[in-house]
């Protein structure tokens, strides 16, 4: 009896703990920029105590923000993902210069279409 009870505390604690965490949450946009430019504008919502490190940190140090596109017949990618300014902090954790955001983040990326954009 001891043991079915034991193991049923557990199973709970383990369900009650395993909780998805959203730390970040993210809205996207695109605005027309030409006949055939579009950027792309991923912002992103960062919860109280909590930050993302920039796309762009240094080799041994935390996982940066990526971002992927997928090869597409139809745009070209223009130059590489933008990001705000951010905070630069010597970090005493990985002892290192670290970029990182507080509360917000935006990231834009050009895009360029290489078919004839269709007019509304």
């Amino acid at each position: 009896m001891k043991k079915c009870i034991l193991l049923l505390a557990l199973l709970v604690f383990t369900m009650g703990n395993s909780q998805i965490l959203e730390l970040v949450k993210w809205a996207t946009k695109v605005v027309k920029t030409s006949e055939k430019e579009y950027q792309l504008i991923a912002t992103a919502t960062i919860d109280e105590n909590w930050h993302l490190y920039s796309q762009n940190v240094p080799e041994n140090a935390p996982v940066p923000t990526t971002f992927s596109f997928k090869s597409n017949a139809n745009y070209l990618k223009k130059g590489n993902t933008k990001e705000g300014l951010g905070h630069t902090i010597n970090d005493p954790i990985f002892d290192m210069e670290i970029k990182y955001f507080e509360t917000k983040a935006v990231f834009k990326q050009r895009i360029q279409l290489k078919i004839k954009s269709r007019s509304k």
